[in-house]
């Protein structure tokens, strides 16, 4: 027969802890606040919290673990749980075995907590107990040592000369006004202490972001290696390497940008992403902040974004005269689908939001579905995707449509139930704006059939589509004629001597305002297909892409690479610049001596 179990208040009054008097006058309270008896015990002071969770051990038949003991945990089992998981539930790794994970309860009935354990880590889960003050504490401790270790490495760090001169370049800029957004909420840190605010970790971010700034960069990439931390800015799409941060200031320097950005800075495992705002000058530039682990530490990468950008104006992106006034024409119309293709990068994003901007006028409603949101539009709706809680394109577009608008942007045109969905918001009277990843206008077509639209509903929805790419611009400063243009790139560009004649090519050469580089800014070049009957009719045929690109041309389509040519004889760009985008049908590419 087995023996009974025993009551907590008869083992604490079994091991002299308590008496009768105390244990019945506890068992009163108890019955009448629904309280557990040992929790009355406690906050009656008859007994500490320690005591309790030895008889809740003693009692349940499991290992109490004295959490005062110095040698306790193992500190380096402490990863085998998520952080997140650890401060939720307040529960402490002990140790793993095969499928089994022992772990550190303070309430042996919380089921709820080891049903979510069992869930999350998918694995048995065998407990012990210890105090939950224990608990506690030790958690702050841990938690005050990853701060401590954060403020030693900032007081041990010291600033290198290259980015003091930095500092004094930038000095004129206003980084005072900091705001880390979460969200919809905007945290003002702009009134921390004095002495936090000279810290040197923070100067040293402060002067990479503002120098980043300055030159016009696009992209802040700090990338731990082996032995230093590699700095590159992205300016003009092309990666430049800054003066290496030290070594031992890695860890001081990725804290500080995380906390920046909202980020958990005791998360190391699992990529995250947040935003910055800094007021800069007279400007306010948003940063979009991507962390993700790599092996030798977690890589950061900033993404400039400057509200002027979107607000460029279709003027300004580079479109040719009779190319923008077709722009124009087209997302005039009521209705119908205006496609953005290219790679990434090569600036769909901004084409669609200058021709937001050219629409958003009291008597339009436009609603947009992006992931990210980038940029924030005054008198524009914009919807942020969240795939991770199933808030998708496609549940926001159905939703969308239910708002009424005129206009709708989708931020990328996935997969079949988005396109569905963006097809019949067309037919059913709405211009819709969206982007597909496709190398030229003609494949859109294709594309879109290869993900299951219906040929008929591709003909009858869609209204154009614009490729582009970026390319570097010379810059006015200091571009010379080139006397000598490399005839390989010629060729391959199939530049013919009539095309030539009484024209004058020019080369990069470098100088301080274009920082030695020879290129200043990028602007787009670009093939706009009008769909037209014939195309229509081509697509319902499911005709194959280069049947759509011969009758786009005989129907006046300039091509990337012929627009990309006319950029060239206008001494806007080289030859160089275009080979890297565009080449001619039927031509070899140049081998490495050649391109040298």
């Amino acid at each position: 027969m087995s023996r009974k179990r025993r009551r907590l208040g008869e083992i604490l009054q079994h091991w002299g802890l308590i008496e009768d008097q105390q244990l019945e006058e506890a068992l009163k309270i108890a019955q009448g606040s629904h309280k557990r008896i040992g929790d009355v015990l406690c906050e009656l002071g008859y007994v500490q919290d320690t005591d309790v969770a030895k008889a809740l051990a003693s009692q349940a038949g499991l290992e109490y673990i004295d959490l005062s003991q110095a040698d306790a945990i193992d500190k380096e089992n402490l990863t085998l749980l998520p952080v997140d998981i650890i401060k939720k539930f307040m529960v402490l790794p002990l140790e793993k075995v095969g499928n089994k994970l022992k772990v550190i309860v303070g309430d042996p009935l919380g089921l709820d907590v080891l049903d979510n354990l069992r869930f999350r880590m998918n694995c048995e889960i065998e407990i012990a107990l210890a105090a939950r003050s224990l608990i506690k504490e030790f958690l702050d401790e841990m938690f005050r040592e990853t701060r401590e270790s954060i403020d030693k490495a900032v007081r041990e760090m010291t600033v290198d000369s290259s980015i003091d001169q930095a500092a004094s370049m930038n000095s004129s800029m206003d980084i005072s006004g900091l705001t880390i957004d979460k969200g919809n909420n905007s945290i003002d840190v702009k009134g921390r202490a004095t002495d936090a605010a000279q810290a040197p970790v923070i100067r040293l971010v402060n002067q990479l972001i503002a120098q980043a700034v300055h030159m016009r960069a696009s992209d802040i990439h700090v990338e731990p290696m082996g032995d230093r931390v590699r700095l590159r800015y992205r300016i003009d799409g092309v990666c430049h390497e800054q003066d290496k941060i030290p070594k031992r200031t890695q860890s001081a320097v990725i804290a500080r940008l995380k906390i920046m950005s909202g980020l958990r800075i005791e998360e190391k495992r699992v990529p995250q992403d947040g935003r910055i705002k800094l007021r800069i000058g007279d400007d306010t530039v948003d940063f979009r902040v991507s962390c993700c682990p790599a092996y030798h530490g977690e890589s950061v990468v900033l993404r400039v974004l400057r509200s002027d950008a979107a607000m460029l104006g279709l003027e300004k992106l580079g479109l040719r005269p009779d190319t923008l006034q077709l722009f124009n024409s087209i997302i005039s119309k009521p209705t119908g689908i205006f496609l953005v293709t290219g790679p990434t990068g090569s600036g769909k994003t901004t084409t669609l939001y200058s021709a937001l901007n050219v629409l958003n006028r009291p008597d339009k409603k436009i609603i947009t579905a992006e992931d990210p949101v980038e940029y924030n539009f005054q008198g524009i709706n914009q919807c942020q995707i969240h795939e991770q809680i199933g808030l998708t394109f496609g549940k926001v577009l159905k939703a969308m449509l239910r708002q009424a608008p005129n206009v709708i942007l989708v931020g990328e045109i996935r997969d079949k139930e988005v396109a569905d969905v963006a097809i019949q918001a067309a037919l059913t009277g709405h211009l819709v704006f969206s982007t597909l990843h496709t190398n030229d206008a003609p494949s859109a077509i294709t594309r879109l059939i290869d993900m299951g639209v219906k040929p008929f509903l591709v003909a009858s929805a869609l209204q154009a589509v614009l490729a582009q790419r970026l390319m570097r611009t010379l810059c006015d400063n200091c571009k010379i004629p080139d006397p000598h243009p490399n005839p390989k790139e010629l060729a391959i560009l199939d530049f013919d001597k009539e095309m030539l004649a009484g024209k004058t090519l020019y080369k990069a050469v470098g100088c301080d305002i274009c920082s030695g580089t020879g290129f200043k800014g990028r602007r787009g070049i670009y093939e706009m297909m009008l769909v037209n009957n014939e195309i229509r009719e081509l697509a319902f045929k499911r005709a194959p892409v280069n049947q759509i690109r011969a009758a786009a041309i005989a129907n006046g389509m300039r091509n990337l690479l012929g627009d990309g040519k006319l950029r060239i004889l206008d001494g806007g760009t080289t030859t160089g610049e275009l080979v890297k985008i565009a080449q001619a049908e039927g031509v070899v590419e140049m081998d490495e001596e050649d391109a040298a």
